[in-house]
Order: structure tokens, then sequence, then C-alpha cells
């Protein structure tokens, strides 16, 4: 049987308990106002990258417990690949999920769909709501209620080597994907190196199809219109970018580690990727700093330059002991405020979602903030939709078979579309 998501609740003394109406159990006595009489051990799943994110992760995790020190944090990576489904399986058996989860924007939907998160709203964690930016702020409501607050926002950009641009005699970054092509030829004359790298994967391709004012579904018409004719124009452009030679052609398997390699060994100058890969590239000592990496728009189509609006989300699992839930609030609460977005930034070059974080001096001046700043502003909307994180799966197949084996688009994606039809949007149509 599906389990009703359970409400939260704040209590008088603004700590918040689980709302007796919701859940059918008694309300919990407040907790004192002494930060260390709040004693609890919780789990969470970290979905970042370990070697790239997680050590600032932690480091906030200490920050937290010199406040908190009676809150146990048990903090586990959990692969991203794996954490969707990983954590479906544990809270539909109700034995192994986490307390808190750093949940993919697409996943937040699905889970609340399944009943497996608390409903946060009434809670401390949303006394602040409008701080947030709306857009990533969507991304966590549900039927009318709001399941989680925003992590971290995010979007795909071109990232490029200026050194390589400037040897290439190029003065300015690609606004288009012919301008990707000219670039990338100048670069191979110049240096031999090759101009353009794209990750075969469906998220990375998404750039090419809004490009063309494609779409993976409408949700108004609930229709599937992920084989639409912009859509095969679309992978149509990322195709011609392989086999011109303008784009390494990707290897079957581990194409983004190959891809991220590439680049900060100085091999190829442009990738799509996004600022999650900041703290990586500055780390990388074959790079030339940081200072080195350009940061532009996503470049056009025949209709627009437009990518993907990607990022976190913290959320409660639903299935969370009682007594956990005012520790658990507290812990989310202190991820998600400014001050910490503010540390990630500076740390990682992630993007903050709330408004205030952007008037604290270190993200003020932080030039990788502002580089994004126009790519953000050009990004496109997901569906959120609780399906929306099943649309990937096909869409990641339909990359490695268009760029990888040359397989023909149309066909590729209408297999997408069936896929979607058979298993993932029932009840939609096909365009």
């Amino acid at each position: 049987m599906r389990r009703t998501a359970r409400g939260i609740a704040v209590v008088a003394s603004a700590v918040l308990a689980l709302a007796a109406a919701a859940c059918g159990k008694d309300t919990p006595e407040a907790p004192k106002n002494n930060p260390a009489d709040l004693k609890a051990e919780l789990t969470w799943w970290d979905t970042s990258d370990p070697a790239n994110e997680g050590p600032a992760f932690k480091e906030l995790i200490a920050k937290f417990n010199t406040t908190y020190p009676n809150i146990k944090i048990n903090y586990q990576s959990v692969p991203f690949g794996e954490a969707q489904n990983k954590f479906k399986t544990a809270a539909a058996a109700k034995s192994g999920a986490p307390d808190i989860l750093r949940a993919e924007v697409a996943w937040v939907p699905e889970f609340a769909s399944l009943g497996y998160l608390y409903n946060l709203d009434g809670s401390e964690l949303l006394a602040d709501e409008s701080d947030f930016f709306p857009t990533p702020m969507g991304s966590n409501k549900f039927d009318g209620k709001t399941f989680g607050v925003p992590q971290v926002t995010d979007s795909l950009a071109l990232l490029y080597n200026k050194k390589m641009f400037a040897d290439a005699g190029i003065t300015e970054a690609p606004k288009t994907w012919a301008d990707v092509k000219t670039a990338a030829a100048a670069i191979k004359a110049k240096s031999g190196k090759d101009g353009l790298f794209i990750n075969p994967g469906g998220y990375f391709l998404l750039p090419f199809i809004y490009g063309e004012g494609g779409d993976l579904v409408d949700t108004a018409g609930k229709k599937i219109v992920v084989n639409s004719a912009a859509n095969v124009a679309g992978i149509k452009v990322a195709q011609d970018l392989v086999k011109s030679g303008a784009a390494v052609k990707p290897p079957a398997a581990d194409g983004y580690g190959t891809m991220m390699t590439l680049f900060k060994e100085q091999k190829v100058a442009m990738i799509i990727n996004g600022p999650w890969e900041v703290n990586n590239v500055r780390s990388a000592t074959t790079f030339g700093g940081i200072e080195n990496l350009g940061i532009a728009p996503v470049p056009a189509g025949s209709v627009k330059a437009g990518a993907p609006v990607g990022g976190h989300n913290y959320v409660l699992y639903s299935g969370m002991a009682q007594d956990k839930a005012a520790a658990a609030v507290k812990f989310v609460k202190f991820m998600s405020s400014a001050e910490s977005q503010a540390f990630l930034a500076d740390k990682l070059g992630v993007l903050p979602t709330r408004k205030s974080a952007y008037d604290i001096a270190s993200v003020k001046s932080n030039p990788i903030i502002s580089a994004f700043g126009p790519v953000i502003a050009t990004a496109s909307a997901r569906p959120w939709i609780p399906e929306g994180g099943q649309f990937f799966g096909p869409l990641d197949a339909m990359a490695t078979e268009t760029l990888v084996q040359g397989k023909d688009a149309k066909t590729s994606l209408d297999a997408v579309a069936q896929k979607y039809l058979n298993e993932v949007v029932k009840n939609y149509t096909l365009s």
C-alpha cells in the first residue's frame, strides 16, 4: 500500500515536530533551547562527487557539530548513478533508507508521489522560502505541497581553455554550433589538438534539443515529443560535430571520465559541463590554473541557446523515526543556509539557490559564480513531474547510439518515444 507523505509542523519552541494528525503519532516533546540538548544519530546520503565535492560537505558537517555536538551525522557517499533506485528500493522495503538525501531535482516529485518524503509545509525550513530562487524551489513542489529545499542549482555551459583559444587566434567564446566548428578547425590547425568533446549522455544532448526549440514531453497536452522534427535536427547537429572532426568521437565506455581527462590535460579545448566540475579543473596541475578556464552559455542552435536546469535538493525520508525529525531539520537548515551555500560556492564554484547568498562578499567577488550568471539566465526548465527522473535512461541509450555508434537520429529517438509510452508516461500519447 502506498504510504501517504507525512506532514511536519512547528511546535511552540520553533523546533520541528511531526504533526500528530498527519502521521497518527503523538507529537513529541520539544527539546530544550540549548542546542547541546538535541541528540540524534542521522544518516545522510551525499550523492556529490566524493573526491571533488565530498570534502567540502564534510567540513560543513564539522561546522554544524560545533553548535550541535550531540547530533551525529553518519555521512555516506552514494554514487549518483545508483542513488535514485537505491533510495526507492530501501524506502519501499522500509529498511535501509537514509534519514536525509541529497536528491537530484527530478527525483523529488517522483519520491513525493510514492509517499517517501516528508511534507515540509509549516516547518521552519520554509519560514524564509521567498529567499530561495523560484526555479530551483519549484522542483520541490508536488501536488501543491513542498517536499524539499534547494541545495544547489546549475546548468550546462561551454567550458573552454583560454590559452588554447588565444593560441588559435580565437578572441571570444563561440555563440553558435557553427562557431564551434570554426573554432575547432582553427585549434586543430594551430596545435593539432581537438576542439570539442561531447559526453554521450542524454542530459548533455539537451542543449542541442533545446537549441532547435525541442523538448522531451508536452506536459500540458500530455504528449510525447522527444522524437519531434526539432529534436531530430538537434541530434543531427551533435552528430555532425563528431562526423566532421570538430568534436572527438566519444568512447563506448566512460565518456564522461575521458572528457574530463582530455580537458584537464589540455588535449581538447571545449566541453559542455557544469559548475560542479570547477573544483576538479582547479585542482588539475596540468590545466594551467583556474584563470585558464573560460565559461560561456552553451552555443545556440537555429532557434536559441538553452541548457537544462539542474541541481540538487535536501529531502527527508518519511519513514524516519519520529524522534529524529527535529535534529534532521536543524541539520538541513544549517546545510541550506546562505552562509553554507556561500562556503560551497567559494570551495567548489557551485551556484547558491538563496538570493541572500549572493550578497555575501565571497560570492560577490567570485569570478566563477559571476561567469555562470548568464548561463543560468538562458537555462530551460525541465518538466517537474514524477516521471521526470526516468527520462534519462532511454536518452542515455539514444546518446550512445547516435554519437558513438552513428545510428540514425530519427530511428533512435522513435525508440525513446516508444519507451516513454510503454514504461514512463503511459497516460501520454505520441505526437
